[in-house]
């Protein structure tokens, strides 16, 4: 059996890239021409993928944008397609869960048997009690928020909890006491690149979620120098509306491509300098 990490290896060495392509489908942004399909949210999404694969390190649909239309059974159709066509690639899911006992049992068994993804995003703040029933699932991966690219954030990532900040507390419980299976990484925004650089020091190689950069205006050098390992990998750096929305015509996914190509190969000439 591959792992969730051993996956993720060989996509950076494969691909080449950091590259992780988010897909937070707003079927208001969409090209005219598929607004009016039953599929929409699948077509737009599927060509999307299939136009931006060999540039990714990772896909990450976020869950919201799939149930806020009433398209969870179309998230269930493009992962299966991303894993039919596109095998190699990891797929997120971003769902930011966190509850326990049962409940939690029961956000595992959506994530990994009805979605089927790879890995899945996670809340730390009920401790390792929400973390574990997904630990349950050998092979498939987390990544546990740490922090996150907003300012709201702040207030209660930045608390001193005995000498030192809770991001970094969750980021020392998460890279030991609480890796279980050795398949958990952490979200850190590349909106704080000090942070960032921070918890590569704290995490050694761990795989480091990374949003922030395109729309929301992280610098993708900062981030690049600040959360890289030794070996210029440990990243998944996500762009998610840059991408989809490089175009809102017919030439939508030919437009992502390019905006994809660009980014990851802006990434790579980070790496060398």
């Amino acid at each position: 059996m591959t792992t969730f990490t051993q996956k993720l290896r060989q996509r950076w060495s494969a691909a080449d890239s950091l590259l992780c392509v988010g897909l937070d489908p707003d079927p208001r942004r969409f090209p005219a021409h598929l607004r009016e399909r039953n599929d929409a949210i699948f077509a737009f999404c599927a060509a999307i993928a299939d136009a931006t694969a060999e540039y990714a390190c990772a896909f990450k649909p976020q869950i919201a944008y799939f149930a806020a239309n009433r398209a969870e059974e179309q998230l269930q159709s493009l992962i299966s397609h991303l894993h039919r066509v596109h095998p190699d690639v990891p797929v997120v899911l971003d769902a930011k869960r966190g509850d326990v006992g049962a409940t939690s049992e029961q956000y595992a068994r959506e994530v990994f048997e009805r979605y089927q993804a790879d890995a899945v995003t996670l809340q730390p703040y009920q401790g390792l009690d929400a973390i574990a029933p997904y630990l349950a699932y050998p092979g498939r991966g987390a990544f546990v928020l740490c922090r996150t690219s907003n300012s709201g954030g702040d207030a209660l990532q930045n608390l001193d909890v005995g000498g030192e900040r809770l991001y970094e507390r969750v980021a020392r419980l998460v890279s030991s006491e609480w890796n279980t299976t050795g398949q958990l990484g952490l979200v850190v925004g590349a909106t704080y690149p000090a942070e960032l650089a921070r918890v590569r020091a704290l995490v050694g190689d761990m795989p480091l979620l990374v949003p922030g950069i395109g729309a929301q205006g992280g610098d993708v050098d900062a981030t690049v120098q600040a959360g890289r390992t030794a070996n210029g990998t440990g990243m998944l750096i996500n762009s998610s509306r840059a991408v989809l929305y490089a175009s809102a015509d017919e030439d939508f996914a030919e437009a992502a491509a390019k905006t994809a190509r660009a980014t990851r190969d802006q990434i790579r000439a980070a790496l060398d300098r």
